[in-house]
């Protein structure tokens, strides 16, 4: 009888949460009804004289009639060119980029207007004061006027000999541009803006979240992956193919082969041609280890690199174990549900669904998959503990031993390892800790943390007693020649070690200090932790190494606190990444912002190993003097990755491959070879050492054909000497020579 009254409530529970996104998807609607564009009058103007020639020309007999028919006969043109110039932006500024490159395509009349407003398009979309889209805030003050768009539009053919798709010449001269326009404006829609959309083939597509990880790129202490390319028919333009480039020992690059990539190389097997990337991640730590994990546009999840852990979410093999994969790769366990966000931690992985629920798997011994104990999990396993079936996520972000989700009312719950202060809530200790017990033996107390080296205990002196096991009683005997009963309690700890645990660390819980704040998005360093809000504002917490916090000290902070740096300055955040003791940021004027450590230019503050305890502005220009506009930032250990709103990327420090040390190459000597500091040495600036480089050949929104493999044609055997074959003719004849 309980165990019915408890599937009642949950059914209620359940029913209760559907009733309620069921509202918030009727709210949504009704927003964007209010939104739209009210129909001209000069439409409706248009439509009554139509009317009333109708009924006139109905009224004079046969012969009116016959030319009636005869006029509708005849091609009409198109009415939207009847509306006047200012009807036609508002229309090319409400649709959706997919939506303007259909309209585009209807008609030559249409293509040609689009030419004349892409200016007007791009101002519309990086430039949008406290818009409020779909229940959350977004502003972007990018593009202030037609000379910065139209700048924009020239930059954003720029990142060297890309060999992207040059359109066919079906147009004039000066109106060809607008035929690449489409792809540009996708790309521009997803990364300023944050509109991106699932093809389920429904009526109504699903939009992902808006605030997310790994939209454009996303970085690993080893690896890289940055969204590029596609061929703008399949796929669609915008970047829907994805390069790799880093350290690729274990598979993490997807190319196939456990080789280095000095510079990016584009993923072959269909992605970006028939597999459309929407997001990526990439996952990976200090332990020498690391994955990726991609979202296509239909809502399934590829994964590929280390799968010791199980961060991979394939299983088990048939021979029982956890394979690398080289090459992308479904998760089959995913196969019935719509992801929208993915996340890839240290040894862990998770995703949201549509429904607004979380999957985790790989590596739990923290509690960072949040199924209430510390168990590793191989495939993908539902977070229910924690009430957190009943909350609709939105977003969720993977730190090294810990895991964040945002819900929809911009509450935050966190889990994992807490002792650095990153769950930004309090917490209750593990039940048993080994590292804990061996400390323990020491005269001095010694914190201990799972999964941190620790110094090991002072070893025993000679006269120290000898422990032995009393079988009899199961545990170990105290008295003459045995251990005192301090270092037995020790050790039985030791033995009763289990994977179960009551912490509430292994528990997703509310952070209550938030109270009153929506945040919008988050980020999970490696020992750290940025929460942003929907008005823009950053708050940090967690473990301040070399100043990552940004509050001006490397003092601790275990609650959620406020970089005031960013209020004072009245700058206001719309992206943010938190690394391996760095930290960076982007603001809604698209300027970068870094702070942490600084060692071998890796976050573009110059190569001398120091600390910036506040967030300073990182400087980047254009050749005639312009300031470089910003859309996303990803952190790593020793190199970061900065996105242009032109497509672009910038590279600050760098991981060194095939042996080579990282971090950019400083000094002036024959073995300084680093792909990021080339060019700057070729024409002498070695002043920008330490700052931020362009990567060249590269731009994320530029169509590119498909990729394939150098086959290597193999020679057809031939016959020669005896083994020749001949006729009997020819026999005779050499026999009689």
């Amino acid at each position: 009888m309980p165990k019915k009254v408890l599937d009642e409530d949950k059914l209620r529970r359940k029913k209760a949460l559907e009733e309620k996104r069921a509202a918030r998807r009727l709210a949504k609607k009704e927003e964007e009804r209010h939104v739209a564009v009210p129909a001209t009058a000069n439409d409706s103007s248009i439509a009554n004289k139509n009317t009333e020639n109708k009924e006139e020309d109905g009224g004079n007999g046969n012969r009116a009639g016959g030319e009636v028919e005869k006029a509708e006969e005849k091609p009409t043109s198109c009415m939207l060119l009847q509306l006047p110039e200012d009807g036609m932006r508002l229309i090319y500024v409400m649709l959706t980029a997919a939506d303007l490159g259909r309209l585009a395509g209807t008609c030559k009349a249409l293509t040609m207007l689009l030419s004349e407003t892409r200016t007007f398009v791009v101002k519309a979309r990086c430039c949008r004061v406290d818009a409020v889209c779909s229940g959350r805030v977004r502003f972007m003050e990018m593009c202030t006027n037609e000379v910065d768009a139209e700048n924009l539009l020239k930059d954003s053919y720029g990142g060297g000999d890309t060999g992207r798709i040059v359109p066919r010449n079906r147009f004039p001269k000066k109106q060809q541009p607008h035929l690449e326009f489409c792809a540009f404006a996708r790309y521009l829609e997803e990364a300023a803006t944050g509109i991106s959309y699932l093809s389920t083939g429904a009526r109504e597509p699903i939009q992902l979240p808006r605030f997310v990880q790994g939209r454009i790129a996303s970085i690993s202490p080893e690896h890289t992956l940055c969204r590029v390319g596609g061929d703008g028919e399949k796929c669609g333009g915008g970047g829907s193919g994805l390069a790799s480039w880093g350290v690729g020992r274990r598979g993490q690059l997807g190319h196939g082969k456990r080789q280095d990539e000095r510079l990016p190389r584009r993923l072959m097997g269909g992605i970006g041609y028939g597999i459309r990337i929407v997001q990526c991640s990439a996952g990976g730590g200090l332990v020498r280890v690391a994955h990726s994990l991609l979202l296509t546009n239909t809502g399934h999840v590829l994964s590929f690199g280390t799968g010791q852990y199980g961060a991979l979410g394939h299983g088990y093999s048939a021979a029982k174990q956890l394979p690398d994969e080289l090459r992308p790769r479904y998760i089959d366990a995913l196969s019935g549900v719509r992801c929208v966000c993915v996340a890839a931690g240290e040894l862990h992985s998770a995703v949201v669904t549509s429904d607004g629920d979380v999957y985790s798997w790989g590596d739990g011994f923290c509690g960072q998959l949040g199924h209430g104990d510390r168990r590793p999990r191989v495939v993908p396993k539902q977070v229910t503990s924690g009430n957190l079936e009943d909350e609709s996520i939105t977003n969720v972000s993977c730190g090294g031993r810990h895991t964040i989700a945002v819900t929809e009312e911009g509450e935050v719950f966190t889990w994992g390892l807490g002792h650095f202060g990153v769950l930004g809530r309090s917490f209750t200790p593990f039940d048993h800790d080994a590292v804990a017990a061996l400390v323990g033996v020491q005269d001095e107390e010694v914190e201990a943390v799972v999964g941190v080296q620790q110094p090991l205990p002072p070893p025993i002196p000679p006269a120290h007693p000898v422990a032995v096991p009393n079988n009899e009683a199961g545990g170990w005997a105290a008295g003459e020649g045995n251990i005192d009963a301090e270092l037995r309690a020790q050790l039985d700890l030791i033995g009763n070690l289990s994977l179960d645990d009551s912490s509430d660390q292994c528990l997703p819980r509310l952070v209550e200090s938030l109270k009153g704040v929506r945040i919008v998005g988050s980020s999970a360093g490696h020992r750290h932790s940025l929460l942003l809000d929907e008005v823009g504002s950053l708050y940090s917490c967690g473990l301040s190494l070399g100043g990552c916090l940004g509050h001006g000290d490397t003092a601790t902070q275990m609650y959620p606190m406020k970089i005031t740096h960013f209020e004072d300055e009245g700058v206001r955040i719309v992206q943010m990444s938190a690394g391996v003791d760095i930290s960076m940021a982007v603001s809604s004027t698209g300027n970068t912002y870094a702070w942490g450590k600084t060692a071998g230019g890796r976050i573009g503050l110059g190569p001398q190993a120091s600390e910036v305890t506040m967030p300073r502005k990182v400087e980047i220009s254009y050749p005639d003097g312009r300031p470089f506009k910003a859309v996303d930032v990803e952190c790593g250990y020793v190199h970061s990755i900065i996105v242009g709103l032109d497509g672009t990327i910038h590279m600050c420090g760098g991981v060194g491959v095939e042996g080579e040390a990282d971090g950019q190459v400083l000094d002036n000597d024959d073995e300084a070879d680093s792909q990021w500091t080339k060019q700057d040495s070729k024409n002498g600036n070695r002043d920008r050492r330490g700052l931020p480089v362009e990567v060249e050949d590269f731009n994320v929104w530029h169509r590119l054909p498909e990729p394939k493999d150098d086959v290597v044609k193999k020679e057809k055997w031939k016959k020669y000497g005896k083994y020749e074959v001949r006729g009997r003719s020819k026999m005779v004849e050499d026999d009689t020579a």
